[in-house]
């Protein structure tokens, strides 16, 4: 059946069909079934939220066995077909600028065009949010999402656009894989090379940019090394390039600085991959890695004794991730009811779960990323190198309001055939973005960046009190309805009584759901 489903038609069956075949009954019997609320608390966290089907799957199970569930990776590479011109060189890419640029009207006067850059950045968000929604991997895409906002490149400054998807492609292929791996192919990847030029980084003058951020963001800390082990670091990184024509990573022996260096105590004549491998000797380095999945996954309060637990986990097992993952889900801080409810979902996990949660068919996936944006996580444009500080900072009373109108429109959108039509609110210029300093210069071309704004009147206060249930929800009870969208009694005190699409809007529109 899964086969005559279009990926372009009703994502949200062809999604609740991906993610049934990750819970599809297998011999034998649960030793004790974990239940319905926790079943529920385990997907809001593992994945971008779950269908009552999917819960009900989830539930017979034994904990355990669900979570070893989770971890399992049927593929390294994305469901969804890439772009076409992601196995394009640089070259190729140079030749499609000047020839947009050369081109004009009749009239003698430039054509009004989208820049080949600007269509590949909208191509490749729709690309990886259409990914989400189809995934039958949540836990990889979650984690994918993670790495992202770990070792942190934008499209703003990456302008090849292929490094930027390759990247992405690293992600997924490493997400519940090696942590050591993937911090080595990281430091030699074509678009962090470019995101903190690193590929302009030579003996004569290196740049201490990648070294500063390797030690303070993706290993260490602040407060572990000194500046001299940056200057150092630096200098065993040059030479580390991108090819001028096909855009792939490339060593210059020549640009290389080759002498003695003092790094963290060691000393020797090292490059880079040896400063790699004495950050991953560091316990240090562990211990920050599970700190910030602590905050993704548990708490905003990471608590020191389980950090140095599962650090000792990742450790001991050469720095695979699924061993100490499998520790977090088990552990009685991730399972305390009392956490249920206790994070607040990003605005990627708030509009992925629920057109997931929905069954809501999204043929464009623009509007999505509109939503996204207007909520202040743009995907593939993380602000600046430490990434989105996520938690508590998701929440203000700007955004709160945006985060409720946003949802008024998504119940709105399930009395309608699709979603489409622009969902996002009137825009207005975003002056701050116009005073960026050290713009690139073909940035500065465009149009400024745009923020949603609160929308005012009558549509609000009456729109959006009864949604439409698709095959998701249809002929969930009434109860049960409440105990899907929401982690925890409602904030608002609103009854689980009525229709039950006024149920789904009331639910979707109380605080609470915005929690996991």
């Amino acid at each position: 059946m899964a086969a005559h489903l279009s990926r372009r038609g009703f994502v949200g069956g062809a999604a609740a069909l991906s993610t049934a075949a990750l819970w599809a009954p297998r011999p034998g019997r649960a030793a004790v079934a974990m239940g319905f609320d926790e079943a529920r608390h385990l997907l809001s966290r593992a994945t971008f939220g779950a269908t009552p089907a999917e819960i009900r799957a989830v539930e017979a199970l034994d904990y355990a066995a669900a979570v070893d569930r989770l971890l399992e990776t049927r593929r390294a590479t994305a469901l969804t077909p890439a772009p076409a011109w992601v196995k394009e060189g640089l070259a190729e890419l140079r030749a499609a600028q000047k020839a947009s640029v050369a081109k004009k009207g009749i009239d003698g006067k430039p054509l009004d065009i989208v820049r080949p850059v600007q269509e590949q950045a909208r191509e490749l968000r729709n690309w990886w949010v259409e990914e989400m929604l189809v995934t039958d991997q949540p836990l990889v895409e979650r984690m994918t999402l993670f790495w992202h906002n770990h070792f942190t490149s934008s499209l703003e400054k990456v302008k090849y656009r292929p490094a930027m998807y390759r990247q992405n492609e690293l992600f997924r292929r490493e997400a519940l894989g090696n942590f050591g791996r993937l911090l080595k192919a990281v430091a030699c990847d074509p678009a962090m090379l470019i995101y903190l030029d690193g590929a302009r980084s030579v003996a004569r003058q290196p740049n201490e940019n990648f070294a500063r951020e390797l030690l303070e963001l993706f290993t260490l800390g602040e407060g572990h090394y000194s500046e001299a082990d940056i200057k150092n670091a630096a200098r065993a990184f040059t030479g580390w390039s991108v090819d001028r024509k096909t855009g792939a990573f490339r060593v210059n022996e020549q640009a290389h600085d080759p002498g003695e260096k003092t790094f963290l105590g060691q000393t020797g004549r090292f490059k880079g991959d040896d400063i790699v491998a004495i950050l991953l000797k560091q316990p240090r380095t562990a211990e920050l890695v599970v700190e910030k999945l602590w905050r993704e996954f548990v708490s905003l309060r990471p608590d020191p004794v389980e950090v140095k637990r599962l650090a000792a986990i990742l450790r001991s097992g050469n720095y695979e991730m699924k061993p100490m993952l499998r520790a977090m889900f088990l552990s009685p801080a991730f399972r305390e009811p009392s956490s249920r409810g206790a994070l607040i979902k990003s605005p990627v996990e708030l509009i992925v779960g629920s057109v997931h949660l929905l069954g809501l068919p999204v043929p464009e996936k623009t509007p999505l990323v509109r939503m996204m944006q207007g909520l202040g996580q743009l995907p593939f444009n993380p602000p600046n190198v430490k990434g989105w500080p996520g938690g508590e900072a998701w929440i203000t009373t700007y955004t709160l309001l945006l985060r409720q109108q946003f949802l008024r429109r998504m119940v709105e959108a399930t009395t309608v055939s699709s979603m489409d039509g622009d969902m996002t609110m009137p825009m207005r210029p975003n002056r701050r973005a116009e005073r960026k300093e050290q713009a690139p210069a073909d940035e500065a071309m465009q149009p400024p960046m745009e923020v949603a704004r609160p929308v005012e009147g009558r549509s609000l206060r009456h729109a959006g009190m009864e949604a439409r249930l698709g095959p998701t929800l249809a002929g969930v009870e009434a109860a049960e309805l409440q105990r899907v969208l929401l982690p925890r009694k409602p904030i608002d005190g609103a009854e689980a009584s009525g229709p039950p699409g006024a149920i789904v809007a009331l639910a979707m529109l109380d605080p609470a759901y915005q929690l996991k």
